[in-house]
Order: C-alpha cells, then sequence, then structure tokens
C-alpha cells in the first residue's frame, strides 16, 4: 500500500476588486496591486513587484481608456501561485472590442502599453467573460524574491 501524500498543497493567493472606469480608478488599481504585492512577500523593487505593477498599470489604463462603457466599472484580478512561479492578471471591462497590440512611430505619445505588457509577461491574451466585455489577462514570473537579503 503506497504511502498517503502527506505535502500540505500550497494555497493560491487572490486578489479581487472592482475599480470605476476612471484615471483615477486605474490609479488606485496600480497602487493597491503594489501593496497587495507587498502583503505576498514581493517587494517594492523586486522584479516580480515591479512587472507585475507596470503590467497592471497598462491594463487599467486600456480598459479606462479604450474599454471605458458609461456606468460600467473594471475588475482587477490578481492571483499569485508560488507552485506555478506566476502571478495572474486579469482585468476585465464590459466593452466587447479586444484589444490590438500597434507598433507606434517614434514620435507618438501613446500606443506601447500592450508592447509593455508583452515585453513583461511571461504570457498574455485575452478571453471572453461571462456578460458582455472581454478578460485581458497577463501572467508575470515571480522570480526570486529579496526579502531578508
Amino acid at each position: 500500500m503506497p504511502a498517503p501524500d502527506t505535502q500540505t498543497p500550497i494555497p493560491v493567493r487572490t486578489f479581487v476588486q472592482r475599480f470605476s472606469a476612471t484615471r483615477r480608478g486605474a490609479r488606485l488599481a496600480r497602487l493597491l496591486t503594489a501593496h497587495q504585492l507587498t502583503e505576498w512577500d514581493h517587494p517594492y523593487g523586486t522584479e516580480a513587484h515591479d512587472a507585475v505593477v507596470l503590467v497592471v498599470a497598462e491594463l487599467a489604463a486600456n480598459s479606462v481608456l479604450h474599454g471605458r462603457v458609461p456606468g460600467r466599472d473594471f475588475a482587477l484580478f490578481l492571483a499569485c501561485d508560488d507552485e506555478r512561479g506566476v502571478i495572474r492578471i486579469e482585468v476585465s471591462d464590459t466593452h466587447p472590442a479586444q484589444p490590438v497590440r500597434t507598433v507606434p512611430a517614434l514620435d507618438d505619445g501613446h500606443g506601447r502599453g500592450l508592447l509593455l505588457v508583452d515585453a513583461l509577461a511571461a504570457r498574455w491574451g485575452v478571453t471572453d467573460r461571462v456578460g458582455p466585455g472581454k478578460t485581458v489577462w497577463a501572467e508575470c514570473a515571480l522570480g526570486k524574491s529579496t526579502v531578508g537579503s
């Protein structure tokens, strides 16, 4: 008879919050993400923290600028999976248009958000959601934490 598995599974820690589809809501999403990452032992200045905060900032800004439907919020979901070594980010809005990655001209002052997400995330994509709209998701590698170093 095989011995029972005595390892305790590592839980996936999550954070979920809805925000107003405004610049203030996008800023708050970024700030709360930074706080939550610190709570999950991925403090400011670590590679994982900085990458995740930038990805959330870009996806939240895109949701507010391009995915805004008057009277509707956007939602942020974070999942820290230490076993897989990733933090999953999901930003959901109610606008049906899919995000489009563009290559802006050198003198354009905008249009680089998804290029940044592509550079910082291990992978990202778009899925339908229950109800109207879509969810843009990304997964960032955790890397090594510098807590206690």
